[in-house]
């Protein structure tokens, strides 16, 4: 019931969206655009809990005082409210100049011409500090609508503390190959009498699933818009959780449900019920801090050697966006600016978005790191260095992706569906949200 009210929201507030975008009036046009030498006053939204929002609040006094003529505005909310009331912002014309932003909805927004071309304000916005392959994701058909902030990559998270435990070797994960990872996997099992089991299987999200598609050469979805990857590929990325299941280096089907959207204090890895798991770095510092008692590592995904190279990619946890209905394009863009480069703004956000995505950034917060967070940035900085073009953004209505995912893996996991059907049918359904946006 819950999933379904979910749903039904986001469809409103897509339609708020469409009507609000074309009922708006004639924006200035951002290549014109000029700092006005009159007071501004700009209007600022993120989501967040508590010290996001002081963070972020600190940031904005540097920057007005930087900036003495400018005055910033801000709203701030949680997650679960943030998007209705932008939606409904976005329909009276009237959304916040300054946006913090998710990638699921960024090709929605800036479809409808919702966002600031932030290329045409390149005068006022300095992202040359960021990777082409992070500064990509904030493209939408080749125009820069929006810079990332924080960025992470999908890593491997072994606590060693229980291979140490149960006298298991730690694979070189510099070279490890699925079977390589299966092995330990199933030798934590096996030592521990099934105390612990080896590995937390992925399958639910569709961080885990890009980067699977594109160690095989495939991606998610492609350039036009559309679901691009072969049912043979989401197949063998559910028949891989199966096997796991069935060798015993994961926990049952029953043990897995029980555990599936349970806060992550009390997820596997943490408690110490599974050695392995597949995580976005940016939880890593989270699960460390957690569990004080074990030692973390993150790595690598295990690869064989037929992999595409450039599989990895570093995905922005957020960015910062401009409304294109701003009054004042040039000082939104400044303040996108302030937000992205100044070395004070990277103290004061920390890691607390993610790690910076920009590189001075990281330079400036890596002395005041503890040891998981130092961890976080040298995976970070693999990733990124490793990794190949960013793959194409959620194409607008896919935005109900990883519902989806999880469904279409619960039938999955208790032989409701065969992996093969389940990726026709997943495949199917979320083409067909797609083109109900169209």
């Amino acid at each position: 019931m819950e999933r379904r009210a979910r749903r039904g929201v986001l469809t409103a507030s897509a339609l708020a969206l469409s009507l609000g975008v074309a009922g708006c009036g004639i924006a200035p046009d951002p290549a014109d655009a000029e700092l006005s030498e009159d007071p501004v006053t700009l209007t600022m939204t993120w989501w967040g809990a508590d010290a996001r929002h002081q963070s972020t609040l600190d940031a904005i006094e540097l920057f007005e005082e930087k900036y003495p003529r400018i005055t910033v505005e801000p709203t701030y909310a949680d997650w679960a409210g943030y998007w209705d009331r932008l939606a409904t912002t976005a329909a009276a014309g009237d959304m916040p100049d300054v946006i913090q932003f998710d990638q699921l909805y960024l090709s929605s927004y800036a479809g409808r011409g919702a966002l600031l071309d932030l290329d045409a304000l390149s005068e006022f916005v300095d992202a040359s500090s960021l990777p082409e392959n992070v500064l990509g994701s904030g493209r939408v058909d080749g125009t820069l609508y929006a810079v990332p902030i924080g960025v992470a990559g999908n890593g491997a998270v072994m606590n060693t503390s229980l291979f140490e435990k149960y006298d298991v070797p730690i694979p070189d994960t510099d070279t490890w190959t699925w079977d390589d990872f299966d092995a330990a996997a199933e030798a934590i099992t096996e030592a521990s009498g099934g105390e612990v089991h080896g590995v937390s299987p992925f399958g639910a999200d569709s961080f885990s699933l890009e980067v699977f598609a594109r160690q095989q050469g495939d991606t998610l979805f492609d350039a036009e818009g559309d679901v691009a990857i072969d049912p043979a590929v989401l197949a063998a990325y559910w028949q891989r959780r199966l096997d796991w299941i069935d060798s015993g280096a994961s926990p049952s089907a029953a043990a897995l449900s029980e555990k599936q959207g349970v806060p992550l204090d009390q997820g596997n890895l943490v408690v110490g019920g599974t050695a392995m798991e597949f995580q976005p770095g940016g939880l890593f510092t989270a699960i460390a801090a957690a569990a004080p008692d074990f030692n973390y590592e993150i790595v690598n995904w295990p690869a064989d050697p037929d992999a595409e190279e450039g599989y990895q990619y570093p995905k922005p946890s957020m960015y910062w966006a401009g409304s294109s209905q701003s009054e004042h394009p040039a000082e939104a863009a400044l303040l996108i600016d302030f937000l992205s480069n100044d070395p004070e703004v990277a103290e004061a956000f920390g890691t607390e978005r993610g790690i910076p995505a920009s590189e001075e950034f990281q330079a400036a917060v890596e002395p005041s790191l503890d040891e998981a967070g130092r961890k976080a940035l040298t995976f970070t900085e693999l990733v990124t260095k490793e990794a190949g073009d960013a793959p194409p953004i959620t194409p607008n209505g896919a935005s109900e992706v990883d519902t989806m995912l999880s469904r279409y893996n619960q039938q999955v996991q208790f032989g409701e569906l065969t992996p093969q059907d389940a990726a026709e049918r997943f495949i199917e359904e979320l083409q067909s949200a797609i083109d109900a946006t169209g």
